[in-house]
């Protein structure tokens, strides 16, 4: 059984581990709450882009023939997994990391390459058996757009330079704070099916011309759907991270009331012990 003092210390400790994970909670929501307006604002943009792409798609119609629509007999497909470069935060990078290898499997008659955006996923697929080609560390500690501009540019040229087949990006998006979804979406080729929007019919003018000006969209719109991936990808992770040190708070909350129940009892139990012997002792004296 636990002494008095060792009980004690465990209570300390606990008190002080409720501390830290108090602080994180701390941070992590005042992080939030910037990266869930950096995400609310870059949605409506991402969407309208969407639009004017499916609009300019379906007006041009079989005149289309720009390589990052063109899908081929697929041989070889890169995954981009989007982890977080530190842990602490739930199942956030847990799921990613188990929808990564689910997708593996998926596609194992095909040779799979990997890219991966965030420590813990290289980390993971680093260590084994995987072939990862690139790998872009401490995204989140500098989240600008250059940084999604780098990797739109690396995933371009390789798939232009017909290094694969198809890439597709698995990542966590943001719902609330609480709630992440894991979403598996194709990257590239892009899909004319994937642009929002309905086609209303009216012929506008355009300067440049129709497929001029798709040309020099696409680029722009990849950049913009990189941007928003880790935009909700550092939503979800702050998120969850928030969720993950609150529930720990108010599990040491609920350790220490129990210890301190415990620490009550034995104590309790130590000065019946003591008072017994007492009076034992003093019955021991009168007898003698």
């Amino acid at each position: 059984m636990a002494t008095l003092r060792e009980i004690r210390r465990r209570i300390a400790s606990v008190k002080s581990t409720q501390q830290i994970t108090h602080a994180m909670k701390m941070v992590a929501a005042a992080k939030l709450r910037g990266a869930q307006e950096r995400i609310m604002a870059a949605r409506p943009y991402a969407r309208k882009i969407d639009e004017i792409i499916h609009h300019l798609i379906l007006a041009l119609g079989d005149e289309v023939e720009l390589p990052l629509l063109q899908s081929r007999f697929v041989e070889r497909v890169t995954l981009v997994v989007v982890t977080a470069d530190r842990g602490l935060c739930g199942a956030f990078n847990a799921n990613i990391i188990k929808q990564a290898l689910h997708q593996i499997d998926f596609h194992k008659n095909k040779e799979v390459s990997l890219v991966c955006v965030g420590k813990k996923g290289y980390e993971f697929f680093g260590k084994r058996d995987y072939k990862v080609i690139q790998y872009f560390e401490q995204v989140f500690n500098r989240l600008e757009f250059p940084v999604a501009q780098e990797i739109t540019q690396f995933l371009v040229n390789h798939y232009l330079n017909n290094e694969t087949d198809q890439i597709e990006v698995i990542y966590n998006e943001f719902k609330n704070a609480v709630q992440q979804n894991v979403i598996v979406e194709t990257y590239l080729p892009l899909s004319t099916g994937k642009f929002e929007g309905e086609f209303s019919g009216i012929d506008y003018i355009y300067e440049p011309d129709r497929l001029e000006l798709l040309n020099a969209l696409l680029p722009r719109h990849l950049n913009i759907q990189t941007w928003r991936i880790l935009l909700e990808s550092n939503a979800a992770e702050q998120g969850a991270r928030m969720t993950a040190m609150e529930n720990a708070t108010d599990n040491a909350e609920e350790m220490i009331h129990d210890l301190t129940l415990f620490y009550n009892r034995a104590r309790q139990a130590a000065i019946t012990k003591e008072i017994s012997e007492i009076v034992g002792g003093a019955e021991a004296l009168k007898s003698a």
